[in-house]
C-alpha cells in the first residue's frame, strides 16, 4: 500500500465518522420534532477543501455539495463531473459571476437583489438550464436594508420572490437564511429559524411550490431541523476545522 493510498483511506475513514455523527444529530433532531429523517437534506459545504474530498464524500453516499466562491466551485465541479452530484451555491454572488455559476449549480441559495435575478436569468437562458433559486432572508436587516452577510429584509421577500418566479431559466424553490450575528435574533438561532418558517409559510400562500427552507450549519443544524428546515448546510462538522480561507 502506498503512502498516498494510506492517507486517502485515513481521510475517508475520518469523513465517514464525521458524517455518521452529523447524520445522528439530524436523526435525533427529527425524532425530537416528530419529523421523518427523509424530510431533511444534508448539503455538505466543501469550501477550502479539495476535489479529492468531494470524491471521497460521493463514495460515502453524499449527493448534495455546496461552495460559496465561484473560483473554487467551478474547478471542483469540473473535476468531479463524472459523479452523481447536485451542486449548491451558498455564498454572496456578484452579478458578473452568474454566467459561470449557472454552468454547474443546480441551486443558488443566496439571491438577494433584482439585478442578480436578471443576471442569473439571462445566464441560465443562454445555457439552456433551469436553476433552482432561494431568496436569502436577512433577519438582522431593517425594512428595505440588506444584511451584514447578504440577504434582504423580510419585507422585501414577496417582491423578490415574485421576480424570481417570473424569470426565464429560474425556479423559485424557497428561502434561505444564516443565523444573524447582530440584531434581535443574535445568539438565538432557534428564534431566527422559527421566524424564517413564518416567512416561508406566507410565501407558500402565493408560491405553493416554494417549499425549500435552507437553514442551519454545523453549530446550529439541530435548531434548524427542529424549526422545520428542509436543507441544512454543513461544512466543518463533516470536513473538519478549516485551515483558513485563502
Amino acid at each position: 500500500m502506498s503512502a498516498q493510498n494510506g492517507t486517502g483511506e485515513a481521510r475517508a475513514e475520518q469523513l465517514a465518522a464525521n458524517l455518521a455523527r452529523v447524520e445522528q444529530r439530524i436523526a435525533d433532531a427529527c425524532r425530537a420534532a416528530g419529523r421523518d429523517r427523509e424530510e431533511v437534506t444534508l448539503v455538505v459545504v466543501t469550501k477550502t477543501y479539495p476535489a479529492s474530498d468531494v470524491r471521497l464524500l460521493a463514495g460515502l453516499g453524499v449527493r448534495e455539495v455546496a461552495e460559496n466562491r465561484d473560483q473554487d466551485a467551478a474547478g471542483k465541479a469540473a473535476e468531479t463531473a463524472d459523479l452523481p452530484l447536485s451542486w449548491h451555491f451558498v455564498g454572496q454572488l456578484q452579478t458578473n459571476k452568474a454566467r459561470s455559476v449557472v454552468r454547474y449549480a443546480d441551486h443558488v441559495h443566496s439571491v438577494d437583489r433584482l439585478r442578480l435575478v436578471e443576471a442569473l436569468s439571462s445566464a441560465a437562458t443562454a445555457a439552456r438550464r433551469q436553476v433552482g433559486c432561494l431568496v436569502q432572508v436577512a433577519l438582522d436587516a431593517e425594512a428595505g436594508d440588506r444584511g451584514e452577510r447578504g440577504g434582504v429584509a423580510p419585507d422585501a421577500v414577496p417582491a423578490l420572490a415574485d421576480a424570481l418566479a417570473a424569470a426565464p431559466g429560474l425556479r423559485l424553490d424557497g428561502l434561505m437564511t444564516v443565523a444573524p450575528l447582530a440584531g434581535a435574533y443574535a445568539g438565538q438561532p432557534r428564534a431566527a429559524f422559527d421566524r424564517l418558517m413564518e416567512i416561508s409559510s406566507r410565501l407558500r400562500e402565493t408560491h405553493p411550490a416554494a417549499t425549500m427552507v435552507s437553514a442551519g450549519m454545523s453549530q446550529d443544524l439541530d435548531e434548524a431541523v427542529t424549526a422545520g428546515a428542509t436543507h441544512v448546510r454543513v461544512g466543518t462538522a463533516v470536513l473538519g476545522v478549516r485551515p483558513g480561507l485563502r
